[in-house]
């Protein structure tokens, strides 16, 4: 199917629209910079996969969490890890610093564009407080927000997808008139394989090795188009038009 074909666009936030390994980075700073104090010298990428293993653990075994609180006990387990002494305070301070995360430089331009084209849905793992700073860099585009605070669960969880269909079927949006946009291949690519949506992948780590702030999905999912940024995707669907 083309571009054009669809009705919406669901989407991931954080890794697609959100430059959370940025975000991530920065906010982590008081640790890693603790850590490298110690003699521990971690890459970016060192710190981006710790971080993916103990949030999607996190995730797996204490779902009910928001993600602020999520976030505070990832920076604790980090802690353990490297071997750096923390407070709670401070755990408490990188669960709130979504707020702080980047917007890609193209997201809210192109978001601007599609809302005009499409319904904009969002499927995020976080809690609707943090969302509500995002949104708010992304221009509030978006028609229908569902995050993992209103499912009590988290993506890759079979749950999160199962009520975002649900939702929107009763708003006459079928499962084939969606086309689900995400960076993840571990969070989105392959629970969209699995429902049998159209997905997009929007390959913002094009340019680097690894899965970064993501686990490694294993075999790889398949994936219906790519683009290397929202832009790219924009400009695509201008042109078929």
């Amino acid at each position: 199917m083309a571009l054009t074909d669809y009705k919406a666009l669901t989407f991931d936030v954080y890794g697609t629209l959100i430059d959370w390994e940025t975000g991530m980075v920065n906010g982590l700073k008081p640790l890693t910079n603790k850590a490298a104090a110690q003699g521990l010298e971690l890459s970016r990428d060192d710190i981006l996969e710790a971080h993916a293993y103990h949030e999607s653990t996190t995730q797996k075994w204490t779902p009910a969490k928001t993600y602020s609180q999520l976030l505070a006990t990832v920076y604790k387990r980090l802690a353990e890890e490297w071997q750096v002494k923390v407070d709670w305070d401070e755990c408490l301070t990188y669960g709130a610093s979504v707020e702080h995360w980047p917007a890609f430089p193209d997201s809210a331009e192109s978001l601007a564009y599609l809302k005009d084209h499409y319904k904009l849905v969002v499927l995020s793992n976080v809690d609707n407080a943090s969302f509500a700073h995002s949104d708010r860099k992304l221009g509030s585009p978006f028609h229908m927000v569902y995050t993992a605070e209103d499912v009590g669960s988290y993506k890759p969880a079979n749950r999160n997808f199962e009520y975002m269909l649900e939702q929107l079927a009763r708003l006459g949006i079928a499962k084939e008139d969606i086309l689900h946009t995400a960076e993840s291949m571990f969070h989105d690519h392959g629970p969209a394989n699995t429902f049998g949506l159209a997905n997009c992948w929007i390959y913002r780590r094009h340019d680097k090795q690894g899965f970064g702030a993501t686990m490694n999905p294993g075999e790889m999912p398949k994936y219906d188009m790519v683009f290397n940024s929202m832009a790219e995707l924009v400009a695509a669907h201008r042109a078929a038009v």
